[in-house]
């Protein structure tokens, strides 16, 4: 059942009754630790279809786009598609991913805010035709390349907390949506809704009344240009959470009811990426290299901490960092702790700690400072919620491997889907069943993808 990232066949173990996924993590653990010792993922797709689920039930009738950069392994995509969840792509390459696949190109739209030409003829080419833009230089880029484009105009929001440094931020504003219609008109453009994006780190969910509100007002706009506008994008942002989903519609859904009822013909489409893969995935790397370390070198600068002096601080590497799985560290908080795989004592002390990549750089720092049992170089580490901008496409800064990855799902999932009437034959070639026996060896649990 192994398979690399960029392997075009899969597996996926359906788990029989008794097996769980932290089974199949101590069985990959014991193989990789007699094999060689790779960084893996377990990711669990039965998540996928249990996250799709609670959309529908709370979200519907708004449809998912998944933002394909996200995660872009097979099995996600391949499940989501067979849910019938939409794509929402940044490039040309996640464009032939999806339609690989055999997604239709309606249900596919261009989001990159600044796209290249040859990437818009290929879109042109392929037939997809959505895409987003935020100004006339885009636009004019976008008449010249795809004369069948159909556009929706990305709008800024005010979504910057106090106290947090303002990113790059796309959007255009309402005044000059009215200079984009115009520019459209003339270039002979369709404009056909609205896009904006509440980040998820925003707490405050007023920043939905604004922007849905603003949206109402670019509607109204494109009306005088002679526009017939039929879409809006609410942009991503979900977490995961239930209970933020479930704020996110209650606050928007009055809302859209007002400003978008079902006999205005608007379709409403979200763009949810963390929602569906980040609990999904599961990553296993082993400590490669330790050291012991100065206490005062360890803890965040401005930081004072009162400890034994006779007290050891130790550095752990590991084989996976910032250029591999933890890519998203460099931009953002790691939303994980990490568990140690190994069995100790509830009374075993535990020590100051930090983890670092194998790449030696000083930018490939995964964990500042944590407290953990002494490990040994051989011991793993457990990362939870490593599904989102995770896997895809990773460097290969000092030679690091990418980790293999085993896919996963309950027979209860699985039932799900057939139930359901969404598993097609060809995603059911993928399936072997996972015995809940633990003791056999690795050869009889898992089978590999030819």
């Amino acid at each position: 059942m192994k398979g690399f990232l960029e392997d075009a066949n899969y597996s996926i173990g359906l788990l029989d009754e008794g097996a769980t996924l932290a089974d199949v993590i101590d069985n990959c653990i014991y193989e990789h630790t007699h094999t060689g010792k790779k960084a893996f993922f377990v990711g669990d797709l039965g998540k996928l279809v249990r996250n799709n689920i609670q959309w529908q039930n709370v979200m519907a009738p708004i449809k998912p786009f998944y933002p394909v950069k996200c995660n872009s392994t097979q099995g996600v995509l391949e499940i989501l598609g067979t849910l019938g969840v939409g794509f929402a792509c940044s490039s040309k390459s996640e464009m032939a991913l999806v339609q690989d696949l055999g997604i239709s190109p309606e249900n596919i739209i261009y989001t990159n805010p600044c796209k290249q030409a040859s990437q818009i003829k290929y879109a042109a080419k392929a037939g997809v035709n959505i895409m987003t833009c935020d100004n006339d230089i885009e636009l004019k880029k976008i008449s010249r390349n795809h004369p069948n484009a159909k556009l929706l105009l990305h709008i800024a929001t005010e979504d910057i907390t106090a106290g947090e440094e303002m990113n790059m931020k796309f959007g255009t504003t309402l005044k000059n949506c009215r200079h984009l219609m115009e520019c459209a008109k003339e270039l002979g453009v369709q404009i056909v809704g609205v896009k904006f994006h509440v980040s998820g780190s925003c707490k405050d969910l007023q920043t939905y009344i604004h922007a849905i509100s603003d949206a109402r007002c670019v509607f109204d706009m494109a009306e005088e240009f002679g526009f017939k506008m039929d879409m809006l994008d609410i942009g991503g942002g979900f977490t995961g959470s239930e209970l933020q989903l479930e704020e996110v519609n209650h606050v928007i859904r009055p809302l859209l009811d007002v400003y978008f009822p079902k006999e205005s013909g608007v379709n409403v489409i979200a763009e949810p990426g963390c929602y569906y893969v980040s609990s999904a995935f599961t990553l296993a790397v082993n400590v490669i290299a330790k050291k012991t370390v100065e206490y005062d070198k360890l803890l965040p600068s401005g930081v004072e901490q009162a400890r034994n002096d006779d007290e050891p601080v130790f550095t752990y590497y590991i084989n996976d960092g910032v250029y591999g799985s933890f890519a998203s560290k460099l931009s953002e908080k790691l939303n994980t702790i990490p568990e140690v795989h190994k069995k100790y004592k509830e009374d075993e002390p535990l020590f100051a700690s930090s983890l670092w990549g194998p790449s030696c750089d000083e930018l490939d720092q995964i964990v500042e400072n944590c407290l953990l049992p002494e490990l040994s170089v051989g011991d793993w580490l457990i990362f939870d919620n490593m599904g989102s901008g995770t896997l895809g496409e990773q460097s290969t800064f000092n030679d690091c491997q990418r980790p293999l990855i085993y896919y996963m799902m309950s027979f209860s999932d699985w039932d799900e889907m057939q139930d359901a009437g969404i598993a097609s034959d060809t995603l059911m070639k993928n399936f072997f069943v996972v015995p809940s026996c633990i003791q056999l060896s690795p050869e009889e649990r898992f089978s590999t993808a030819a």
